[in-house]
């Protein structure tokens, strides 16, 4: 059985204020998470939660994921940023250009993250987080296509993006050139089996199509923990 998303995890030096912050401005609520963690979840039918989880590593450069949040209207978008810089969001400069339509912002500890346009077709009936938005090869977009049985939603130019075959939010990679990686991702995915399925054989077909293993435990002891095959951490869960 394959293994699904289960979240999208964050490391944190401050897990409760970031909770807050990602609740207030995605207006999801509050969740227990899996280990007694701080995570919300979608009041709708998002698929996954979002965990804080605690780690005292500074952070090194630009993250290699962000979110890419979605707005129906000019209006919709100006209130986004409202709210993110009334919680503790900020603004920051990445290289966007001035005719560019997309807000750049980090939250309040440093993690970037950007409020699209109103418009914006391919992210069109997402949810309110269109896309998580990664720096990456178009071989690691195959592998995740795989991993999770997403087909892929884009491949052209060396980028790739999938999407669940129930919607939702898209994962996409903008293909080189991919920056080297440095120190421990602060967003990563975590995956969870369902009930009966047999995690050791689901890390080996992991494996089999690319990721390779860096030994187990992980955030709880209770996952195998992997690299994908641009080096970037995910974990397995066992059965959910």
């Amino acid at each position: 059985m394959t293994s699904r998303l289960f979240a999208i995890c964050f490391n944190a030096t401050r897990p409760s204020d970031l909770a807050r912050f990602w609740s207030g401005v995605l207006g999801w609520e509050s969740a227990d998470g899996p280990d007694g963690d701080v995570a919300i979840l979608s009041a709708g039918a998002a698929g996954f939660r979002i965990r804080f989880l605690p780690s005292q590593e500074p952070k090194i450069g630009r993250n290699r994921a962000h979110f890419d949040l979605t707005s129906a209207s000019p209006e919709e978008q100006q209130r986004t940023v409202a709210r993110a810089l009334e919680l503790g969001g900020r603004h920051i400069d990445v290289g966007q250009r001035p005719e560019d339509g997309h807000v750049v912002l980090a939250d309040p500890d440093g993690n970037e993250f950007c409020v699209i346009e109103a418009g914006n077709t391919f992210l069109a009936g997402t949810g309110v987080i269109g896309a998580l938005a990664c720096d990456g090869s178009q071989e690691v977009g195959y592998f995740w296509s795989e991993a999770l049985r997403w087909p892929l939603v884009w491949d052209q130019d060396r980028e790739t993006a999938i999407q669940s075959p129930d919607g939702g939010t898209k994962i996409t990679w903008g293909g080189p050139p991919v920056a080297p990686k440095k120190g421990t991702n602060r967003l990563y995915l975590e995956l969870a089996l369902p009930a009966g399925a047999d995690r050791e054989a689901e890390v080996d077909r992991l494996v089999s199509l690319g990721a390779t293993r860096t030994g187990t435990g992980g955030d709880s002891g209770n996952g195998a923990l992997l690299l994908d095959p641009d080096g970037n951490e995910f974990s397995v869960r066992g059965p959910r």
